[in-house]
C-alpha cells in the first residue's frame, strides 16, 4: 500500500484514494493534476522536466498540447494548493527545465483508519449571503430568557432552517445556471501573452507581435460586447505568470486566452485555449501547423473559434463575426515580419528604440510601399520622437504627418494612423476640433483602442472639459487597467480640475510602483497649490536618482519660489542655466517651471513666447494648467492662449 504523504500545515495526499486532502477533507482536483502532482510529490526535490512529465501522464507519441496542458495543470495544483508561483511553498517552476515538489513530507504512517477510508466531502464554495437576507435570531443566553426544551415548540425553527436551507439552494442553483447568462457591460478577454517556444530570445519579437495581432483580431469583433485588454497590461505576465484568480482580479476579465508559438524557416506552429476564469477549464484548444505565409489565416481562425464559444455567454442576439484572413506572399511576409520588429521597439519607448522602430517600418515599407501598418507604425514613432528623444519638435512632426496621412490614403480603416493624425493636431496644431473628430473617428474604428480614448481624454481635459475626460480616462483603464501613463494622466486630470487630494492619490499609486514616470512629478504642482511645501520637496528629492539635473534645478526653483524662499530658489534658477547652454535643445520648458515659481511675469513670458515658436506642448495646458493663473490677466497672456487655439475652438 502507498503511504501517505503529508506536508505543509495540514495536507495530506493519499495515492491511495487518489485525494488531496485539507484538515481531513477532500480538495477536488481533476485526473491529470492529480496525476502531475503525485508524481512530483514521489519525486520530490528533484526537477521533473516536462518531456517526463508528458510520457508518465499521456505516454508516448500521444497527440496533445502538451505545453499548454502542463501549464494548466500546474495552475490548478496552485490553486487547490494555494500555492504562489513567486514565492511557491510547495510546487517550484525551475525555468527552462520543469518543476520541483519542495513541500517537506513529514514521517509515513498510514493510520488504522486508512484500512477502510471513509469518504470526505470535496470542500464546495459556501454559499454567499445577501446583506438583506435575514438569519434566524441567536438562541438565548440568559436562564430567565430561555424556554426548557421539553415545552418550546420545535416548528419554527424547523421551518427557519427550511426556509435557509431553500433559500440558499435556490442562490446556488441561480449563480450555477447563470454562470454563462449575459454579463452587465461587455465580456471582457485577456490575451497572454503567447510564449516563445523556439529557445531563441531574439524571437520575443514575432510572439509579442502574434499576441498584439490576436489583441487587434478580437477586439474588432464586437467592440460594444467583446471589451478585449491592452497589451501593456497584459505585457507584465510574460515573464511574471500569474494564477488566473490573480489575472482575473488585476484586469477584470471572465476569459483569457493563452497560447504559444514556434517557428523555423519553413514553418510556423501555434497553440492556443481559451479559459474562462471562473470554470478554470479550458473550453476550446487547438494547435496550427501552417506555412509562414499562412499567419493572418492561422490567426483569424482562432479569432472565429473564440467567437464562436463566446457566443453563448453574449447570447444569441449579439453575433460575433470574424472574416477570414488573407495568405500572404512571401515578399507581405517578410514586410509583415519587419513590421512586427518595429513595434516590438516602438512598445519600449526609449530615443534609441524609437530610432531602430523607425529603421524597421522603413525596410517594411521599402520592401512592400502599399503596407499601410508600416505607415501607421512610422506616424507613431515620429509622433514621440520629439517628446522622448530631446529633439526640437518641428524636426519629426512634418515626418510623422506625412506617415499618417499616407497610412489613411492606403486604409482609411486604421484606427492607429488617425489617433496619430490626432496627436499631431492637438500638440502641434492645437487645432481641437481636428484632434477631436480624429480620436473619436478613431474609436468608431475600434472601440478597444485604449491609446484612443486615454489621448482624447487628454485632448478634452486641456479644454476644461473635465467630466468628459474622466469618462474617457475611464473607459481607457478599463481597456489597459495596468497601464501607469493612464492612470498618471488621469491624476493630471484632476490636477487640472482643481481636485488636489485625488490628483496626489493617484500620483502615489504610480510613483509607489515606478519612481521614473516623469508626468507624475505633476505631484510637486498639486502638493505647491496647497501649500505643502515640504511635501513638495520630498517628492523632489525622491525623484532626484532618476530624474535629469535640468528638471531638478527647475523644479527646486519653483518650489521655493512659491514658498517665499527666495535666496535658494534664485540659487538653484543660476544651477539651471549653468547645465543649459546648448542651443540645440528646446529649454522653454523647464524654465517655465523654473520662472512660475521665481515670479518675474516678463522673463516668464519670453519663455513662454519661446514655447510657442517652438511649437512644445508647453501651450496645450495654457487654459486649465493652475500655475498660469497668476498670468491670466497679462495681455501677452492672453495673446498665447489664442495662438494655442483656445478661443472659439475651444468650449
Amino acid at each position: 500500500m502507498q503511504p501517505l504523504l503529508r506536508f505543509g500545515r495540514d495536507f495530506e495526499l493519499d495515492p491511495g484514494t487518489y485525494q488531496l486532502r485539507r484538515a481531513g477533507r477532500a480538495i477536488k482536483l481533476e485526473r491529470i493534476p492529480m496525476d502531475i502532482l503525485l508524481l512530483l510529490a514521489a519525486e520530490r526535490s528533484r526537477v521533473v522536466g516536462r518531456e517526463e512529465i508528458a510520457e508518465q501522464v499521456w505516454g508516448k507519441d500521444v497527440c496533445v498540447d502538451v505545453d499548454n496542458s502542463i501549464n494548466g495543470a500546474i495552475r490548478k495544483i496552485r490553486q487547490a494548493l494555494r500555492d504562489d508561483p513567486e514565492q511557491p511553498r510547495y510546487i517550484q517552476t525551475v525555468t527552462g527545465r520543469g518543476y520541483r515538489f519542495i513541500a517537506t513530507i513529514a514521517p509515513e504512517e498510514t493510520p488504522a483508519e486508512a484500512a477502510t477510508p471513509i469518504p470526505t466531502p470535496e470542500i464546495v464554495e459556501p454559499v454567499p449571503v445577501d446583506e438583506q437576507t435575514t438569519l434566524p435570531a441567536a438562541p438565548p443566553t440568559s436562564e430567565a430568557d430561555a424556554t426548557p426544551a421539553r415545552s418550546r415548540p420545535w416548528w419554527p425553527v424547523a421551518l427557519i432552517v427550511a426556509l435557509v436551507l431553500i433559500a440558499g439552494a435556490g442562490l446556488l442553483w441561480w449563480r450555477r445556471s447563470n454562470s454563462h447568462a449575459t454579463p452587465r457591460g461587455p465580456v471582457r478577454l485577456a490575451v497572454l501573452p503567447f510564449q516563445n517556444l523556439t529557445g531563441d530570445p531574439g524571437q520575443d519579437y514575432f510572439s509579442d507581435g502574434f499576441t498584439e495581432e490576436m489583441i487587434t483580431q478580437l477586439g474588432a469583433l464586437d467592440p460594444q460586447h467583446l471589451a478585449v485588454i491592452a497589451r501593456t497590461s497584459v505585457t507584465p505576465y510574460k515573464d511574471n505568470p500569474a494564477p488566473l484568480t490573480r489575472i482575473a482580479h488585476d484586469l477584470g476579465v471572465q476569459y483569457v486566452l493563452e497560447g504559444s508559438v514556434r517557428r523555423d524557416a519553413n514553418r510556423v506552429r501555434v497553440t492556443a485555449q481559451l479559459i474562462p476564469v471562473r470554470e478554470q477549464t479550458p473550453v476550446w484548444s487547438k494547435e496550427y501547423d501552417h506555412d509562414p505565409q499562412d499567419l493572418l489565416v492561422v490567426q483569424s481562425e482562432i479569432s472565429r473559434a473564440i467567437a464562436k464559444e463566446i457566443q453563448s455567454t453574449l447570447g444569441a442576439r449579439n453575433v460575433l463575426v470574424a472574416h477570414a484572413g488573407p495568405r500572404l506572399s512571401p515578399q507581405e511576409y517578410e514586410a509583415y515580419d519587419l513590421y512586427l520588429k518595429g513595434r516590438y521597439l516602438w512598445s519600449k519607448r526609449t530615443p534609441e528604440d524609437l530610432k531602430g522602430a523607425v529603421s524597421w517600418f522603413q525596410q517594411a515599407i521599402a520592401l512592400d510601399p502599399n503596407y499601410a501598418p508600416a505607415y501607421a507604425g512610422l506616424a507613431d514613432s515620429y509622433a514621440i520622437m520629439s517628446a522622448y528623444g530631446d529633439v526640437p519638435t518641428n524636426q519629426y512632426i512634418p515626418l510623422a504627418r506625412a506617415a499618417a496621412q499616407k497610412a489613411l490614403q492606403l486604409d482609411d480603416s486604421l484606427a492607429e494612423a488617425h489617433t496619430s493624425l490626432a496627436l499631431i493636431a492637438q500638440n502641434y496644431d492645437w487645432d481641437w476640433k481636428t484632434a477631436e473628430k480624429e480620436y473619436r473617428r478613431a474609436i468608431e474604428l475600434n472601440p478597444n483602442y485604449a491609446t484612443a480614448h486615454h489621448w482624447l481624454a487628454e485632448c478634452l481635459a486641456y479644454q476644461g472639459r473635465f467630466d468628459e475626460a474622466l469618462a474617457e480616462s475611464e473607459r481607457a483603464r478599463q481597456l489597459d487597467p495596468l497601464s501607469l501613463i493612464i492612470a498618471t494622466d488621469n491624476g493630471a486630470i484632476y490636477y487640472f480640475a482643481r481636485q488636489y487630494d485625488r490628483a496626489i492619490s493617484r500620483f502615489k499609486t504610480v510613483l509607489d510602483v515606478d519612481p521614473s514616470v516623469g508626468r507624475a512629478h505633476l505631484i510637486v504642482d498639486a502638493y505647491v497649490e496647497q501649500g505643502k511645501y515640504a511635501d513638495a520637496l520630498a517628492a523632489i528629492q525622491r525623484w532626484r536618482p532618476t530624474a535629469a539635473d535640468s528638471w531638478r534645478w527647475a523644479m527646486l526653483a519653483y518650489v521655493y519660489g512659491k514658498s517665499g524662499d527666495k535666496t535658494k530658489a534664485l540659487e538653484a534658477l543660476a544651477e539651471l542655466e549653468k547645465i543649459t547652454h546648448d542651443a540645440t535643445v528646446d529649454h522653454s520648458p523647464v524654465f517655465d517651471q523654473a520662472y512660475s515659481g521665481i515670479g518675474d511675469k516678463d522673463v516668464w513670458l519670453d519663455w513662454l513666447e519661446e514655447a510657442v515658436r517652438q511649437h512644445n506642448t508647453v501651450p496645450t495646458a495654457f487654459k486649465v494648467d493652475p500655475r498660469y493663473d497668476p498670468l491670466r490677466n497679462e495681455p501677452r497672456f492672453q495673446k498665447l492662449l489664442r495662438d494655442a487655439g483656445f478661443d472659439n475652438n475651444s468650449k
